[in-house]
């Protein structure tokens, strides 16, 4: 065979070979798509954080864990939750102020946050531009996580249909005598938010709403859950035939299937949000800040809206699904300023109220 046709033929494999594997690797690294670059840039930022982060929360668990695997599985820091009720966070808070063992606060009425706001550091999310200014503090000291509506929820099977309640004046019938389940305002976010909603609601009443709150004292017959968790369980046990409660967690009852039904009071109600904020001087300040970003990121404010019927923060997303927009609800002129600066007075005249001291 002619030696120089087997040189040529050679050269010629090894050349094609070689514009081959050139091709592909302009294929792989030099002409990516937009979207496969901006995941190797995200990817890049996820590899970068590290560390720990350590989240005081009220939220439930069936909130909290999925978000926070979340977190971790796209940062890879490690999320220390704390959990208890709002006021007993916050009291430990203020009592660790000089040595923050918490990060992050997530979670409690944003009136209650606001009233702390000196233990938290102020921060202007990433996300800031999607929030309207009603879920957020004008000076970043809290961003919301979601909007909360305050409703009235029933057990269906307690309650016959002509009998739902369809205003807060409706809880002073002597029929509900004992069967209000209603938390502890100085133990529950929720239940001062619904205390101070009331009291806005009958400010007329000849005593700034107090009158009326006297009579729904009465009414409760010395029944004051201590915890916001045992209102929609107890009316969904059928141990309380109403409640007053969160949206929220009365509609995740509803979606379940369960014999319950929700009412806005038609004197107007409130839809104050839930908070998250950066605890003053935490260690890991950094990774306070990314938890925060993420949470009320897109991402997770779908999953606020389809997994867990709340209502975003967020300008670009809906209300869930089976509820009526923001605007639909009739609100009292809720003031986030009255209730935080007021609450240990209003705290105060409750416990007079119930002891019988007024």
């Amino acid at each position: 065979m002619n030696y120089k046709k087997i040189i040529a033929i050679v050269l010629s494999v090894l050349l094609i070979g070689g514009l081959l594997v050139g091709c592909s690797s302009d294929n792989e690294v030099g002409q990516q798509t937009p979207e496969e670059n901006d995941t190797q840039q995200e990817n890049s930022t996820e590899q970068k954080a590290s560390g720990s982060v350590t989240v005081y929360s009220p939220h439930s668990a069936e909130v909290i864990n999925p978000i926070v695997k979340e977190f971790q599985e796209r940062t890879g820091v490690q999320v220390d939750v704390v959990a208890a009720g709002t006021g007993e966070l916050l009291k430990r808070i203020e009592a660790e102020s000089a040595n923050p063992l918490g990060d992050v606060m997530w979670g409690g009425g944003a009136e209650s946050l606001d009233s702390f706001k000196d233990y938290f550091e102020p921060y202007k999310t990433q996300e800031d531009n999607m929030i309207a200014p009603y879920f957020k503090d004008a000076e970043y000291n809290w961003t919301g996580f979601s909007a909360l509506p305050m409703v009235i929820m029933y057990n269906k099977k307690l309650v016959k249909p002509e009998d739902v309640p369809t205003s807060w004046e409706d809880l002073l019938d002597d029929k509900w005598k004992g069967k209000i389940a209603y938390a502890d305002p100085a133990r529950s976010g929720s239940s001062y938010t619904t205390l101070v909603t009331i009291l806005k609601a009958f400010e007329n009443d000849g005593d700034d709403g107090w009158n009326f709150i006297r009579s729904f004292i009465d009414n409760l017959d010395g029944k004051i859950i201590g915890s916001s968790s045992g209102v929609f369980v107890g009316v969904a046990d059928g141990e309380y035939s109403i409640g007053l409660t969160l949206e929220e967690a009365a509609m995740r009852y509803v979606v379940a299937g369960a014999d319950v039904g929700v009412v806005y009071p038609s004197e107007g109600t409130s839809a104050v949000p839930d908070g998250i904020a950066v605890i003053k001087d935490a260690k890991n300040m950094e990774n306070a800040k990314l938890f925060i970003d993420f949470v009320v990121g897109k991402d997770v404010q779908n999953i606020v809206v389809n997994n867990f019927s709340r209502r975003s923060i967020r300008s670009d997303l809906e209300a869930p699904e089976g509820l009526d927009p923001i605007d639909k609800i009739k609100l009292v002129d809720y003031d986030f300023s009255w209730a935080a600066n007021n609450k240990d007075e209003v705290l105060d005249k409750w416990r007079n109220i119930v002891i019988g001291r007024e």
